[in-house]
């Protein structure tokens, strides 16, 4: 299924042949290759630093409200939180630890949302243990962290990151006792890479969050719930309506989910540089290369196979998920869909900009299920 008219009305105003082809390749590289690291804020001054605080240039990322990381080069790595004060001169936050590096007056940084670096053990002090699923493409690696319940909870990062995107949630599962598996699917480091090298969007990658559901039943395992973030999130719902194992699911855990492809395929390119008519044809591109089947996928995305409680957290604010996908998710399946809101939120970031309230909202939405 193609995209509408708009991308054939776009190919005619930027141009026709090789060089629409180009155009749309190009525009479409962020969509079908996301970038390896995480996403950052542009260059934010430090102005100045005393006990426990710290004074950034007043600019938008260093006024996000929550606790964030802040990263420079050679590998440093410090954490922030409260705003303590803010003028037109700076921003002075709550520095709660500097893990690496040096920071000094006249660095400049980056804001991103990766608070906890390395392993569960590393990062939180959680045991955990090294394994893998066995998936179609080969083995893939997963960190399991044991608990006595019988459902466990298989968690997805999203793309462009790792594991690591799961670290914040591992402490409320521990404090649950819930086991968790923390998964790879094709294409990321230590896992088989895709056959062309490409993001399928939960088109392909669903198979190996199957592969984790399996691991789990074949462990022990009674029911699992699966949570995932961007198109992690999305993948997840591809593998609630087609696993053959769907049937063992009592749950599903969304945060910013990617359900408006085209849409998002849009902004990546915007982001990369590419708008209006580029952007349309860099959608298209995304579209044709990785072969996403558009009429199956927003079936799934409006919810059609849903069958358990299902939280839905999204940003109004989101600039790469449309939050009105999330709103018409939640209005078409009122009845197994709670939808959360962050105002403010940037997109899978929504632990970050409320710590405290995305932990307890997310005990309190799993405690039923235990």
């Amino acid at each position: 299924m193609r995209w509408g008219t708009a991308a054939v009305v776009a190919a005619a105003a930027v141009g026709a042949g090789a060089a629409v082809l180009v155009i749309g390749r190009r525009a479409s590289e962020r969509t079908v290759r996301p970038a390896a690291a995480v996403e950052g804020s542009g260059p934010v001054l430090v102005q100045s630093l005393a006990a426990g605080r710290i004074t950034f240039t007043r600019r938008p990322a260093s006024l996000r409200p929550g606790r964030w990381a802040v990263e420079w080069d050679d590998h440093g790595h410090a954490v922030v939180e409260d705003v303590l004060h803010s003028d037109e001169q700076g921003v002075t936050r709550k520095l709660l630890r500097a893990d690496r590096g040096t920071l000094t007056p006249g660095t400049e940084v980056r804001f991103t949302p990766r608070v906890h670096l390395g392993d569960p053990t590393a990062a939180l002090g959680l045991p955990y243990r090294e394994t893998a699923a066995d998936g179609e493409l080969g083995a893939l690696p997963v960190w399991f962290l044991d608990g006595k319940r019988g459902t466990w909870v298989i968690l997805v990062h999203g793309p462009g990151g790792d594991r690591q995107q799961t670290l914040p949630v591992l402490p409320v599962l521990d404090r649950l006792s819930m086991p968790a598996l923390a998964v790879t699917y094709r294409g990321d480091e230590g896992a088989p890479a895709s056959p062309d090298g490409l993001s399928h969007f939960g088109e392909t990658e669903w198979r190996d969050v199957e592969s984790a559901m399996r691991l789990a039943l074949d462990n022990g395992a009674g029911r699992v719930i699966l949570y995932g973030w961007s198109v992690g999130a999305t993948m997840v719902l591809q593998a609630a309506a087609r696993s053959s194992w769907a049937h063992a699911i009592s749950g599903i855990v969304l945060d910013s989910p990617v359900l408006d492809l085209p849409a998002t395929a849009r902004r990546r390119a915007a982001r990369a540089g590419y708008t209006g008519p580029a952007a349309e044809l860099g959608a298209l591109a995304a579209e044709g290369r990785t072969g996403v089947d558009l009429a199956d996928f927003t079936r799934i995305a409006e919810g059609a196979d849903l069958r358990v409680p299902t939280l839905l957290m999204h940003s109004p604010d989101d600039q790469l998920a449309p939050f009105r996908s999330a709103e018409r998710l939640a209005g078409l399946r009122q009845d197994v869909v709670s939808l959360q809101t962050f105002p403010g939120a940037d997109h899978a970031a929504l632990w970050n900009s409320a710590p405290t309230h995305y932990t307890e909202l997310l005990r309190r939405w799993l405690t039923p299920l235990l």
